[in-house]
């Protein structure tokens, strides 16, 4: 089905942070909103828990894991214990009580920046200590630092907080590394909590690899957190997955207060279900949307703006971009949001190697995207 973003004038109707933060006249391509309609499914379910006045708690028994099962089955081959999803409000929430659930206070947990701002304030809110481990860039493309990370091992770490994808560059880590880190972590005792959220705007011509997935050792040692949120723009109605596959992991979920379930939203239990059940058209067309603005914002930066190197994300919809041919010092984003009126998210938030860039969200119409870059441009 086609799926086309919603004109700016509808657009600016919404209350949401994305349309709340800047005056009209600033294009928001910086938090990870889409500009498009809700899914017609998802749009019905919550219209019809309205109707009935289904407005109370989330019940601790529902249909969300067999809902996931079906969906991780059918996309990526993953065969999903039901009894194994719990819930809870975000994925946020998800990593800060997960990791709460396993680590001292104090104890280090590695991130791979440049990564998902958050990340540092969940490890620091869970008790722990961040150890950034960076990821390597090359000719081609992005890896995990392998031998960094073992080094961090043997230097007594036991916890890696995985993005995958990795936001904000929009990479999903290949079978090879995740099958490296899961030999690491195994050897070394290590538990790794992986951040999934992205997972289901892979593009076509990529490949998704759930961590659980990867062998019996990650199974064992791992723990997926994702969420509806982000694929089918449903952050604020506050629904997130916590997945385990070993009883190991179940133990450690389950034994995390009652509360972080009870956290759960009604409307996002209700919208996730809907979702994987049957919102996999509308998927599809976002994600032919946005396969379409990756490559219109590659045709635009060579043309506009050559000296801004850019490399198409593979899932997602944002964009990692270098700006510093463009001489606006290391958090470019001010001078974009001053000059152009356009606001991205700033580089340096995601860790020291983001100095210099910043991330743009291109899930909206070409016409504001087009914009954004002409004033950019102009900026200069």
């Amino acid at each position: 089905m086609d799926v086309t973003a919603e004109p700016l004038t509808l657009l600016r109707e919404r209350t949401s942070m994305k349309w709340r933060t800047y005056p009209g006249d600033v294009l928001p391509l910086f938090i990870a909103e889409m500009d498009y309609p809700l899914a017609e499914p998802i749009a019905d379910a919550l219209h019809d828990a309205v109707r009935r006045s289904d407005t109370g708690y989330a019940a601790p028994a529902n249909d969300l894991g067999e809902a996931f099962a079906g969906f991780a089955g059918n996309r990526w081959g993953w065969r999903v214990d039901p009894d194994q999803v719990a819930s809870t409000t975000d994925v946020s929430v998800a990593i800060v009580e997960t990791l709460r659930g396993l680590i001292l206070p104090g104890d280090r947990v590695v991130i791979t920046p440049p990564v998902y701002p958050p990340f540092f304030d969940l490890v620091a809110e869970a008790g722990g200590r961040v150890e950034p481990v960076p990821l390597l860039h090359g000719q081609t493309g992005w890896t995990l630092d392998l031998d960094a990370l073992e080094r961090a091992f043997l230097g007594g770490t036991r916890f890696i907080l995985l993005c995958n994808p990795h936001n904000p560059i929009g990479h999903p880590h290949g079978i090879e590394d995740l099958t490296a880190l899961a030999e690491l972590a195994a050897r070394h005792g290590v538990t790794v909590v992986s951040d999934e959220v992205h997972a289901p705007l892979t593009q076509a011509g990529a490949a998704f690899t759930p961590y659980l997935t990867v062998s019996p050792e990650a199974a064992e040692h791992g723990v997926c957190l994702t969420s509806a949120s982000k694929a089918w723009n449903l952050a604020g109605l506050k629904c997130a997955l916590i997945v385990t596959a070993s009883e190991r992991m179940r133990r450690v979920v389950t034994a995390l207060p009652q509360e972080v379930s009870w956290r759960t939203s009604q409307f996002g239990l209700i919208a996730g279900v809907a979702a994987y059940r049957h919102g996999q058209p509308w998927l599809d067309g976002v994600l032919a949307a946005l396969d379409a603005n990756r490559g219109l914002l590659g045709d635009l930066l060579d043309a506009q703006l050559p000296g801004v190197p850019y490399s198409p994300p593979d899932a997602g919809f944002l964009a990692w971009l270098d700006l510093r041919s463009l001489g606006w010092g290391d958090d470019p984003s001010v001078a974009a949001l001053e000059r152009a009126k356009v606001a991205l998210s700033p580089g340096p938030m995601f860790g020291t190697p983001g100095q210099g860039f910043a991330r743009l969200n291109f899930a909206c119409s070409p016409e504001v995207l087009s914009e954004a870059i002409s004033r950019l441009a102009a900026a200069i």
